[in-house]
């Protein structure tokens, strides 16, 4: 019993240890990284927009409820650098403001579909069998509807909320990164670390999780980061549609719909906005693909 005991705190503290040999490994990505062209511009957009919503309520200059019907639908000045909506609220501050939705909802839907899609991935690659038949086929059965028509049923069931956004897009995005795990896993299981685990006699559970998912994590750390720009597209679109962020809370896509009606008179309306989604969803597929090339170069990236 105490041997058994020993063995466990050994094992305990070698989890936690980091070798030298790992701390080369991450100097070398770190480098790698660095000289990366695209990795490093995408880094300084999603920096940027981190910064802009943890200070933004220092950030904008007026509230992004208060209205001044007197300087509705201004233009750009130095007062409104982004000019005023139809209600004569700062476009400029809404557009701060809405920076904390956008990424609320893409970072909380990412990492639920990453906890729950690399779990059932990781298992099921590692697991093979009916197991695998099992979990793969419920996960192509989502994957088999568009991901905007199957955020749009979840919602028409869960109703107009953000957390409810949140829900939606995990639910969405969950199968997409569960066969990223999966077929990790796959080209895992048989390496000569598994097979030494498996001779020591350890248990599936520690395998698959303390053996095999830290090496699976490169690819899906690189989809996960992909997958955010596309939730925080996605939210633009729900809210676009009356069923994400409620007014007047300052969603991006809101802020278009409910600008739509002046394209002609006030375009700065929805195209500030428009930018603001732009530019997030650049700056996110520029570091995925900068990770990509990183931590997974043997995949061939494709530009779009």
């Amino acid at each position: 019993m105490a041997t058994d005991a020993g063995t466990e705190t050994k094992r305990a503290d070698s989890s936690f240890r980091i070798t030298t040999a790992q701390k080369e490994r991450y100097a070398r990505l770190w480098r790698q990284f660095r000289h990366n062209t695209k990795a490093m511009v995408g880094l300084a957009i999603v920096l940027t927009l981190v910064v802009v919503a943890l200070f933004a309520p220092l950030i904008a200059p007026y509230s992004v409820s208060e209205t001044n019907i007197d300087a509705r639908s201004e233009a750009p000045s130095l007062q409104h650098p982004f000019g005023t909506d139809e209600l004569g609220r700062d476009i400029f501050s809404r557009v701060v403001l809405g920076s904390r939705i956008s990424l609320y909802v893409g970072f909380g839907s990412i990492v639920g579909a990453l906890a729950v899609g690399t779990t059932v991935g990781v298992v099921s690659g590692y697991a093979g069998g009916m197991v695998d038949e099992v979990l793969m086929r419920v996960m192509d059965a989502a994957m088999a509807f568009p991901p905007i028509l199957l955020a749009l049923t979840v919602m028409v069931v869960l109703g107009p909320n953000l957390n409810n956004v949140i829900l939606a897009l995990a639910f969405v995005y969950t199968p997409y990164i569960a066969r990223v795990g999966r077929s990790a896993a796959l080209s895992e299981r048989n390496e000569e670390y598994v097979e030494s685990a498996v001779s020591r006699g350890e248990s599936d559970g520690y395998i698959v999780f303390k053996e095999v998912l830290p090496n699976c994590m490169a690819p899906l750390l690189v989809q996960a980061s992909i997958n955010v720009a596309f939730a925080m597209l996605a939210e633009a679109s729900l809210s676009f549609l009356g069923l994400g962020a409620q007014p007047p809370k300052p969603s991006w896509g809101l802020m278009i719909n409910s600008g739509r009606g002046f394209m002609q008179t006030a375009p700065w309306m929805i195209i500030f906005p428009g930018l603001a989604i732009a530019f997030a969803v650049i700056g996110f597929n520029m570091l995925g693909d900068g990770l990509r090339d990183v931590l997974d170069p043997k995949v061939d990236t494709v530009e779009s």
